[in-house]
């Protein structure tokens, strides 16, 4: 993972981070409370994305 893309979309209260792996083009998106800080929400994305990543190696 050498580069990440993020991407924001606040709705009310909440914000959707989707973060993007372009290599692979795999995403992996959270909703969370906008009062949270934009380094708290990459985290929170970049978190599942890991995640996902992980699975997705495992099952293959």
């Amino acid at each position: 993972m050498a580069e990440i893309l993020f991407e924001y979309v606040r709705n009310g209260a909440y914000v959707k981070v989707t973060a993007i792996e372009p290599e692979t083009k795999i995403e992996a998106s959270v909703v969370v409370p906008a009062s949270l800080s934009q380094e708290q929400m990459k985290l929170q994305a970049l978190s599942k994305l890991r995640y996902v990543l992980k699975k997705m190696e495992e099952e293959a």
